[in-house]
């Protein structure tokens, strides 16, 4: 047993090392101005896919259900091998659209609709508060494990409260301390990076000690399971719906490892470059096999050794702590808070950013009396992660003896797999639209709801048990764990196949229904054109009649911006832009420069409010006068006019996506000729400087040469002079020698 204030001090050190390893890598970018290179830590990271749940759970259950649990990440291991074709697309459209969350990207793709980012959002506070609310459960639970709690005055509300309280402060120093989420946090990565490590080194000693010390190695841990009636643990199926638990296990984590919150936000929203994936790919799938190998081995060994069952999920510590080796027991403990704290951190960051930018910030905007709260965005993000955590605290004390913490995980997972038919939809279906993902959505959720929160209402006492035997209103049929007769599979797989069901025919048939405006079908086509690889295409302004103000732009810009960032942070982003658009210290300019100009703040602010929330405050704030919008409806007429001319025969229809993807594989193409024809001008620039500089180097070799010949002609002269001279000197003396001889 260690003291309270032992195993706090401990914890509080281990985060101060994180912490300062993320304070050394963030200062080392700052000073060099690039970040990482290696995708290590990216794909280290990603094993925070592996919380107290893996840590703790895995063995749990195990010991109860046997091999079933790998089924958790047999799935996860075929989601990531489609990670090349999913994955890569999402952060392809990251980069476009400035992307800060799974709700940011589902709604942009849907016409950037605020109702279906809230709705995104409101799905994913629900369903994995809870999870954060195990997380909390399990560290409490193992401090109090590892401490003398029964002398201790500490006991599981005011631990709990002091540990939740120490993870609202990491949350905010870790992952918060800057507005704009769609910055790379690389040094929370690193320090995320590290823990991983940590929890996968702590659980593969411990069960290299389970294995080797306390026993004689897997056969004799196999031989004596089957000696003592316990084969179960090794046994693939234990029950009659075990294959249909498998089968639901694998569909839940293929969606959870792409789905789940912070899964997206490291994966995509702090991916710095596509190739990392293919690194990913194959170490994820790696530490997954590492982090299971002692699973079946720990649970075994707490069962050989009188461990009540009810305890599986505590076996990674108390077995240690049987054996008195207390070195073993502590690092046990910091690799389940390792695991805890990992999750607890991104997974409060990306909520407190979802529910700001599409709960909180929609709200504002429609009250002008609250807008002054606007600027104060980042503090709403820390109040709104202190209320999420105190949440789940609240929520695992209310049901810290209900069955529901039991399994969930799961209902979580189920939470999540609702996205999947919008997410994966709108990544490869260009039929799908915002009608489809919000009903299919709805429709999910409220499913849901009734079939595995409902229960689990009714066995803690809020809701009668006669919905539960007799269905709702008496309908026998609408019971939540048999609905329309369909309950013999398990309330897991139940809810599955009812929420997919409902879910996808809602989305298939809302999308299939629904006949999208022109600018949904615009976005949704630059959407999908997005995900592909492409060159990234810098502003280039254009030779048009330059008569728009640039101040009153700038001034205006300057406006929308400062309600949601500081002065500081404004002034520099409007001087990057104008420097990128090459307009800066002129007084006007083009409509076609004011367009990309305001493209580029919404690009921009999308990086800190969410691209639903910034399109919106760049529509109720950005006005354009009249000869602004008839030039704008003209050069739009002109480009429509022009793609409609070159298009391919079959093609009549301009409102038909193919059409649509066409054009803009035209305009794809026309950039890439004019940057051809761009490389070729610089080339021959750079031909005619060389030859330039060779014609200035004659012209003074041909100088240098004309100022030799001069100079010796004039020494010539000087010569032919002189000679003339000693002539008439000869002559004179001859004439002299002459007159003597006579």
């Amino acid at each position: 047993m260690f003291s309270s204030l032992t195993v706090i001090l401990t914890i509080t050190l281990y985060m101060a090392v994180l912490f300062g390893i993320a304070q050394l890598v963030e200062r080392r970018t700052q000073t060099r101005g690039e970040g990482f290179k290696s995708p290590w830590v990216y794909c280290l990271s990603l094993a925070v896919y592996h919380t107290s749940w893996t840590f703790y759970g895995s063995v749990g259950f195990a010991a109860s259900s046997g091999l079933q649990f790998l089924g958790v990440y047999l799935g996860a291991m075929l989601g990531i091998a489609f990670w090349w074709v999913t994955l890569r697309r999402m952060v392809f459209a990251k980069e476009i659209f400035r992307i800060t969350s799974i709700a940011d990207f589902i709604s942009t793709r849907y016409n950037r609709s605020e109702t279906i980012a809230a709705l995104v959002t409101l799905i994913a506070l629900l369903g994995v508060l809870p999870y954060i609310a195990l997380q909390l459960k399990a560290v409490v639970a193992s401090f109090q494990l590892i401490t003398d709690h029964d002398s201790s005055p500490m006991g599981w509300g005011l631990s709990g409260l002091l540990i939740t309280l120490f993870m609202v402060a990491f949350t905010i120093m870790f992952g918060m301390r800057r507005l704009d989420p769609t910055e790379r946090h690389q040094g929370m990565m690193t320090a995320l990076a590290a823990e991983c490590l940590v929890k996968l080194v702590a659980f593969i000693t411990i069960g290299l000690f389970v294995s080797f010390s306390l026993f004689d190695g897997f056969d004799d841990i196999t031989e004596r399971l089957f000696d003592e009636g316990f084969e179960r643990v090794v046994q693939i199926s234990g029950t009659a719906n075990s294959g249909i638990m498998w089968l639901t296990l694998i569909v839940l984590s293929f969606a959870a490892i792409q789905n789940l919150p912070r899964m997206f936000h490291v994966a995509v929203v702090e991916n710095a470059d596509h190739k990392h994936i293919k690194t990913a790919i194959w170490v994820l799938p790696l530490y997954m096999i590492l982090i299971n190998l002692f699973v079946v081995p720990i649970a075994a060994g707490g069962l050989l050794m009188g461990l009540p069952q009810e305890s599986a999920d505590y076996y990674v510590l108390l077995l240690p702590q049987l054996a008195g080796n207390n070195a073993l027991t502590l690092l046990a403990f910091i690799g389940g808070f390792s695991a805890a704290t990992g999750m607890i951190i991104v997974t409060t960051m990306t909520l407190s950013t979802m529910a700001s930018n599409h709960l909180i910030l929609p709200v504002l905007e429609r009250m002008p009396a609250c807008r002054f709260i606007k600027p104060y965005l980042l503090q709403i993000r820390w109040l709104l992660a202190a209320v999420i955590l105190l949440g789940s605290y609240g929520f695992a004390i209310e049901f810290t003896d209900s069955y529901i913490l039991v399994a969930i995980g799961l209902i979580s997972f189920v939470a999540v797999l609702q996205f999947t038919p919008a997410l994966l939809g709108g990544l490869f279906w260009n039929r799908g639209n915002s009608a489809g993902a919000l009903s299919g959505l709805l429709a999910g959720f409220l499913m849901w709801i009734y079939t595995l929160m409902v229960p689990a209402f009714i066995s803690h006492g809020w809701l009668p048990e006669s919905i539960l035997n007799e269905g709702l209103y008496g309908f026998s049929l609408l019971r939540p764990e048999a609905l329309f007769g369909f309950g013999e599979i398990g309330s897991i797989p139940h809810s599955v196949f009812w929420t997919m069901l409902v879910n996808i025919g809602f989305y298939i048939c809302g999308s299939l229904l629904y006949s999208p405006h022109k600018a949904e079908r615009n976005l949704s086509t630059e959407f999908l054109c997005a995900m592909k690889p492409a060159p990234s295409q810098r502003a280039r302004p254009t030779g048009l009649d330059r008569y728009i103000p640039l101040d009153d732009k700038l001034n205006e810009a300057q406006t929308l911006l400062e309600s949601y960032l500081n002065q500081d942070k404004t002034k520099d982003a409007l001087l990057q832009i104008t420097e990128d658009l090459q307009v800066t210290g002129k007084s006007h300019i083009a409509i076609i420069e004011l367009l990309e100009f305001h493209r580029m703040l919404e690009h921009l602010l999308a990086g800190s409010i969410g691209a639903a929330s910034a399109h919106k405050a760049m529509e109720s704030n950005i006005r354009y006068n009249t000869r602004e919008a008839t030039d704008l409806k003209a050069l739009y007429s002109h480009l429509v006019v022009e793609l409609n001319q070159q298009r391919m025969p079959g093609h009549e229809n301009l409102n038909d996506p193919e059409t649509d993807s066409q054009s803009y594989g035209l305009i794809n193409n026309l950039q890439n000729k004019i940057k051809k024809h761009e490389q070729t001008i610089s080339m021959q620039n750079k031909q005619i400087e060389d030859l330039e500089a060779r014609l200035e180097a004659r012209y003074q070799e041909i100088f240098r040469t004309r100022l030799e010949t001069q100079k010796v002609r004039q020494e010539n002269e000087t010569l032919k002079l002189q000679i003339e001279s000693s002539l008439k000197i000869e002559k004179a003396l001859d004439a002299e020698v002459t007159q003597l001889k006579k």
